[in-house]
């Protein structure tokens, strides 16, 4: 008797504390869900964006006009200053001036000084192009006392007027144009007709032409008279005179059309055929719109 209950108890009877079948619980008491335990997530390691043959950071960004040097390093201090992706609060921090990627509150910092981007008041009978073979007005002569290499950014047609980019940055040039950044573009836009807010909704809905359908990113009507309107729209397309081809569609032709803003830069006050030279903090802010 003695012998099988000791047996009973090694083999088929449970420890004091240990869980029960169904119970529910597993080790120390917690609650088993038959899901493997989870593994902690990596955290990544700090990227090292020191260089010891570069210029310390605060001299950096002193140069590309953020203020004194003693500013700057506020700014690292208060951990405003990211370089490629990493928080530097270090002021004893040096990178290279050429190869660097720095941002200031989110924002691209433009360290190359030989890099310049320009906006034109584009009037109306200039064609976007830096050369015309028939010999009708063209940039080129907006800009032709720089020595850069400068091309456009986008198109306006002829019949149309505002703002237009032009650079030597390749690189920002190509991202502004290319759809998947889907950089905005405001147009003031004199219209035939008294349009109602219904116009507004197609646009937004779509219009079908040859080539696709073309959707309103924004519509305002600014102004309406019985026989004109003016309406502002945004929209991210880049095809030939669509801002036109959509308002054809809709029954309203276009009488004037002025292009006010392209990304975060505005065409503000510029006179027409005027240019001027944007700011870094332009340049940045167009830098950040298209993930530079």
């Amino acid at each position: 008797m003695s012998g099988t209950g000791a047996r009973g108890h090694r083999g088929g009877g449970r420890a004091e504390g240990a869980s029960r079948p169904g119970s529910g619980t597993g080790r120390r008491g917690t609650r088993s869900t038959g899901r493997p335990p989870r593994r902690p997530t990596p955290v990544a390691e700090p990227v090292d964006v020191h260089d010891p043959q570069g210029v310390r950071l605060q001299k950096v960004l002193a140069s590309a006009g953020l203020g004194s040097r003693r500013a700057c390093e506020e700014l690292i201090a208060a951990g405003r200053v990211t370089v490629a992706g990493q928080v530097v609060t270090e002021l004893g921090v040096r990178v290279d001036p050429l190869t660097a990627v720095i941002h200031l509150d989110g924002m691209r910092v433009q360290l190359d000084s030989s890099l310049l981007t320009i906006a034109l008041n584009k009037p109306v009978g200039v064609v976007s192009t830096m050369h015309d073979p028939e010999g009708r007005p063209s940039l080129a002569q907006y800009v032709a006392n720089r020595e850069e290499r400068l091309f456009h950014v986008g198109r306006l047609d002829a019949d149309s007027e505002g703002l237009i980019l032009l650079t030597n940055d390749g690189e920002l040039a190509n991202r502004l144009a290319h759809p998947s950044h889907g950089v905005p573009k405001t147009y003031l836009v004199e219209v035939q007709g008294r349009v109602r807010e219904a116009v507004g909704k197609q646009l937004k809905d779509g219009i079908a032409l040859e080539d696709g359908t073309v959707r309103v990113d924004a519509f305002k009507i600014v102004q309406v008279a019985s026989h004109a309107s003016l309406v502002e729209v945004v929209l991210h397309e880049g095809r030939n005179r669509v801002v036109r081809r959509v308002f054809d569609e809709v029954g309203h032709p276009v009488d004037r059309l002025v292009r006010t803003r392209i990304g975060p830069i505005r065409l503000g006050d510029l006179r027409s055929g005027r240019t001027r030279v944007l700011s870094k903090t332009e340049v940045g802010s167009l830098m950040t719109a298209v993930g530079m």
